[in-house]
């Protein structure tokens, strides 16, 4: 067995990776952590008594983690460039969740706060595997996208060459997105029957989605990012518009791009967030009207979108095959 941690585990994301860890036939959880400590597994997560054995949860102790071959940091933004560099001096791998190695230098500089580990910035691997598995499987520190760049990505990549102007992106997520701690905006009275855009425009998962359709493509594209809260716990639906250079079949287009992968579901019409909901799939479809362009993606914002995307890379950069213990059975109904 395949000794791992998680840093971070009272939030969400670190729910759903136990969920994931628990039936992995070659992962074995040595080491829980949040940053109080003083508690156990089931105490935080009562839904998980009895689905798997109590384990101690510690305050961060880095010295409690050198038997780990590789830890999840699933951490706010702006914590994990705090500790990841001794991890990775002790020879452990490290999945992070957050958005501290997903950005250049610049880029995160002018979104987020000074970087603290410019050093280990230089050489991380976004974990967008579809576009970046092979360096996946050398690497030893991974980022892990965010939920909307993970569903835009998916959908714009395969059309950049074809796009002329500005790229405009409509992203309704469910409100698991938004975390576990209660705000104004995902009280109950507001949020149900509710939805409403936030950071039109502004929002930081926009220069991800820009950065990330550079590197990848080598071209600069415009990103006008719109995400909207919306009155559903889970899930992720995106809405893609752009104009056309020449005339294609976007369906075509989508087929070759992800004709070999396992998790990319090509839709022949408009794709939904139930059959994606407890799943690591993404579906995408796309139209066309004249040279206007349409795609459409879905995804499980807690899962392809943060917990079993970590989940793939370890996979990957543990020298295992990417799906083990990737979920394929939706939530549905």
């Amino acid at each position: 067995m395949i000794p791992i941690g998680i840093i971070g585990i009272s939030g969400y994301t670190g729910l759903e990776l136990i969920k994931l860890i628990i039936n992995h036939p070659f992962f074995e959880i040595k080491y829980l952590a949040n940053t109080t400590g003083n508690t156990t597994l089931h105490k935080l997560h009562k839904s998980l008594v009895l689905a798997t054995k109590d384990i101690k949860v510690e305050n961060i102790n880095l010295d409690s983690i050198k038997q780990c071959k590789l830890i999840f940091l699933a951490l706010p933004h702006e914590e994990s460039m705090k500790i990841t560099p001794k991890i990775l001096d002790f020879g452990i791998k490290v999945i992070d969740l957050s958005a501290d190695y997903r950005l250049n230098e610049e880029n995160f500089n002018l979104t987020y706060t000074k970087h603290q580990d410019t050093k280990n910035l230089k050489i991380a691997q976004y974990g967008l595997i579809e576009w970046n598995r092979k360096n996946i499987k050398n690497a030893n520190l991974v980022a892990n996208p965010g939920c909307y760049p993970t569903a835009s990505l998916l959908g714009i990549l395969p059309f950049v060459e074809f796009i002329d102007g500005s790229i405009f992106i409509d992203a309704k997520s469910g409100v698991s997105g938004a975390g576990k701690k209660p705000s104004d905006n995902t009280h109950y009275p507001h949020i149900n029957d509710n939805i409403f855009s936030y950071q039109p425009l502004i929002h930081r998962h926009q220069i991800e989605i820009s950065q990330k359709c550079s590197d990848f493509t080598n071209k600069n594209i415009k990103i006008n990012f719109i995400p909207h809260l919306s009155p559903f716990t889970r899930g992720m639906l995106v809405s893609i518009f752009a104009t056309l250079k020449c005339e294609i079949n976007p369906l075509e287009i989508l087929k070759n791009a992800y004709k070999n992968e396992k998790f990319i579901r090509i839709r022949e019409s408009p794709v939904d967030v139930k059959s994606v909901c407890g799943t690591h799939f993404c579906d995408i479809f796309a139209k066309i009207n004249g040279n206007d362009l349409y795609i459409n993606t879905s995804i499980d914002n807690l899962l392809r979108g943060a917990s079993s995307q970590a989940l793939a890379c370890a996979n990957l950069a543990l020298g295992l095959d990417e799906d083990i213990a990737l979920p394929k059975v939706a939530y549905v109904p």
